[in-house]
């Protein structure tokens, strides 16, 4: 629970009193933003010890009555006006006019009680004004994670592009002075590794627009009825190459198609990180195997499951625990020089919880890693939720 302060500031000690016994017990519920809020009060029976009180400690509300001895209400708002503090005021007086109103409404009060007023009235007052501090504490707080995490977001994306930029322009600068002019397999080799690089940058940028696509909700979804087994086939044929090139072995099992009702670009996507990273991250000589399976469970709609198993270089768990995480990429002597943008994974888990679906791993140093997706069938959700209504 959130404990606010509040100074009343007030001649009349009745008055004071009251307000104290009303907020002493008294606690506000806020279930949207911060759960419940009790009140911590203060007192002041002038304005100048009013102003001290602030200087030391500014209460969070600030109950203040027009009609003080010596400075009134209003200049009390006067000289608190230039201090900017993070303070709401609400005027309680029985002599308030339209000009006073106005005047202390620029000068920054938040809310007017007149006087006489009962304690429900006064307990409404002070708990709007404190919805009003806990909203604007969470806006500013969403404010300063939102500038923080782009700032993180960018900081990555410059390192991550850094080292390919880097990589190719010393490559270009070598072609460029000569040195290697006469030796063409030296000068091929170059070329291909800017090739490769330039490969990686364009695999990063894809995955950033996948990622923001997902994320804002903006990407379209268009719903078919797709055969995952179809798909996974397809998503072999793109690794062939690669796969062939290290004498690496690849296996489908699906049993036949395998339909569920689905948006066909998110399952290739799907497909494709898995298979990618099972050829990418296996040893030369190894195997990988596909697995693509439906499944009824109970009375709720069935469950497509992609399993992905290759024999490379594994991870422990601690490395397991940090997979999904945006630009993760698990670093060591055996991948530094497996390229890579540190999103698909992460791109991965949330296409799986567009299907309300998730993603399992099992892993093992030096012996393998096995991928498993869970997909619920969008399909039969549908037809559900239409049967319901």
């Amino acid at each position: 629970m959130e404990t606010l302060s509040v100074l009343v500031c007030d001649d009349e000690m009745g008055m004071r009193m009251g307000v104290m016994r009303a907020l002493r017990h008294h606690t506000a519920e806020m279930p949207d933003v911060a759960g419940e809020v009790s009140f911590e009060v203060g007192e002041a029976e002038t304005g100048e010890q009013a102003l001290e009180l602030i200087e030391a400690s500014p209460p969070h509300i600030l109950l203040l009555d027009h009609k003080l001895p010596g400075i009134s209400g209003i200049d009390v708002l006067d000289e608190l006006a230039p201090k900017k503090l993070d303070m709401l005021t609400i005027m309680i007086t029985a002599y308030a006019s339209i000009e006073t109103a106005v005047r202390a409404t620029k000068q920054g009060a938040y809310d007017f009680l007149p006087k006489p007023f009962t304690p429900d009235e006064l307990r409404g007052a002070v708990t709007k004004a404190a919805e009003h501090i806990i909203v604007a504490r969470q806006a500013r707080r969403l404010a300063e994670e939102k500038r923080r995490v782009r700032f993180d977001f960018i900081r990555v994306v410059a390192h991550e592009l850094k080292s390919p930029i880097n990589a190719i322009e010393g490559y270009l600068n070598v072609l460029a002075s000569g040195a290697v002019d006469g030796k063409p397999e030296m000068q091929e080799q170059m070329i291909g590794r800017c090739v490769q690089r330039i490969g990686g940058m364009r695999k990063m940028i894809t995955d950033l627009l996948d990622l923001t696509r997902i994320e804002s909700g903006q990407k379209p979804r268009e719903l078919e009825d797709v055969d995952v087994a179809d798909i996974a086939q397809m998503a072999l044929e793109g690794v062939i190459p690669e796969a062939g090139s290290r004498g690496i072995t690849l296996n489908l099992q699906t049993g036949g198609p395998v339909k569920m009702r689905a948006d066909r670009s998110e399952i290739e996507i799907i497909l494709n990180n898995l298979v990618t990273n099972a050829v990418k991250y296996n040893c030369d000589g190894g195997c990988v195997d596909i697995s693509v399976s439906k499944h009824q469970s109970g009375s709720g709609p069935s469950e497509i499951v992609i399993e992905v198993t290759d024999t490379g270089i594994g991870m422990t768990q601690e490395e397991v625990a940090k997979l999904f995480h945006d630009f993760v990429r698990i670093k060591s002597d055996k991948t530094q020089h497996i390229l890579g943008s540190g999103l698909g994974l992460s791109i991965l888990k949330k296409l799986a919880n567009l299907y309300h679906g998730d993603v399992r791993v099992r892993s093992k140093p030096d012996k393998g890693s096995t991928f498993a997706v869970v997909l619920r069938d969008s399909g039969e959700e549908a037809a559900e939720a239409v049967a319901e209504v």
